[in-house]
């Protein structure tokens, strides 16, 4: 099988080619389901571009708070693939071509300032802007265009990453249910298998559930977590003029999970230009489980007084129906049962608006009055 830089991958040669089908043997509404005898089938290993974290073919996410610094450091990966350089852990990176989408940075003043302080090679930095259709142009649906995507990375030398940013954008359907996520990243999935690249996409954690388990607290449906072969969170310190940040491997089922890196946002000065830009500097390598690393420099307390303060302000204006207020949260990025301790923690009321109205949620009145 040919990749988009016309070799043969080892972990690809066990694919069967697909065999001519009679027209006669199929119907044009169902189609014939195609069966693989196992025996026909050589195993082959994972293939790795970064050993343990990044695979060839295969959807990883990078998931954390915000202020983590998530973009930089998914440039500050991609960075060495453009030079043949070093990834953390004093790992060679294959030399190859990266491909960026990203529907919240500017390319010009944000991403690529980025990668060249993080040492990145432009000419080998591709970036998804504008799909052309005729004489014009509209903005890339990482939802709709990955066939459009795939011809494009066909014509590069070789892919060996792909950045998606956020990656909530290639779902078209409702991001919290599981069944559409899965079909919507499916696209994603097989355009990675075809090119053989390593694929990053990037989310958030919800607000309000540090200290809990990793791939629970990424935000929207549990497939953003399930569909991914490698997972990755990401977690700034409590303090950062004493603490550093962390890269950590939260879950795997084609390797080993827990470990990671420490690592610093810094800004420096641009070879040949007048200005400066955020760049990565990789820290020791840690041991442990993914849970107790990132607890141990998150800002855990203060999960509870951030959703009260959040939960108070909302009901400032007057009582408001449960179903509104977990709506209103999960936009806010804040667990329901988060939202629900601070509703215990702060006495607010749950009462029906009259005998067969709806149920309501309101500020205890002065005095504690219930």
């Amino acid at each position: 099988m040919k990749t988009n830089g016309g070799g043969t991958h080892p972990s690809q040669e066990w694919e069967p080619r697909p065999p001519l089908i009679d027209p006669g043997e199929t119907s044009s509404t169902t189609g014939k389901v195609e069966l693989i005898n196992g025996a026909s089938v050589t195993p082959v290993p994972v293939h790795w571009t970064w050993d343990g974290y990044l695979a060839r073919g295969k959807l990883h996410v990078l998931a954390g708070a915000k202020g983590a610094g998530k973009t930089t450091t998914a440039v500050a990966l991609a960075a060495p693939f453009t030079v043949g350089g070093n990834l953390p852990g004093s790992i060679r990176a294959p030399l190859g071509d990266v491909v960026m989408w990203s529907g919240e940075d500017d390319l010009a003043d944000t991403i690529l300032p980025r990668l060249i302080a993080c040492g990145g090679d432009p000419r080998r930095f591709h970036f998804v802007r504008d799909v052309i259709v005729g004489m014009k142009r509209r903005s890339f649906d990482p939802s709709s265009d990955m066939p459009g995507l795939l011809k494009a990375i066909e014509r590069l030398p070789l892919v060996v990453f792909l950045i998606l940013d956020p990656i909530v954008s290639a779902v078209a359907g409702d991001s919290h249910k599981n069944a559409e996520v899965r079909r919507g990243l499916q696209p994603l999935v097989e355009l990675l298998q075809t090119t053989r690249a390593a694929g990053l996409g990037i989310t958030h954690f919800t607000k309000g559930t540090a200290g809990q388990d990793p791939v629970d607290r990424i935000n929207a449906s549990l497939a953003f977590g399930a569909v991914p072969r490698v997972v990755f969170g990401a977690a700034k310190p409590r303090d950062p003029l004493t603490g550093k940040r962390r890269f950590v491997r939260v879950a795997s089922n084609i390797g080993p999970d827990g470990g990671g890196f420490e690592y610093d946002l810094e800004r420096v000065l641009l070879p040949d230009l007048d200005f400066k830009a955020q760049h990565v500097v990789w820290g020791k390598q840690l041991d442990g489980d993914a849970r107790t690393l990132l607890s141990e420099v998150e800002d855990e307390p203060a999960k509870g007084d951030e959703a009260s303060a959040w939960l108070l302000a909302r009901l400032a204006n007057g009582p408001v129906a449960p179903v509104e207020i977990e709506a209103d949260a999960l936009s806010e990025g804040l667990a329901w049962k988060t939202v629900k301790r601070a509703k215990r923690t702060n006495g607010i009321v749950s009462e029906k608006d009259g005998m067969a109205g709806p149920w309501r949620w309101r500020l205890p009145r002065q005095g504690g009055e219930v």
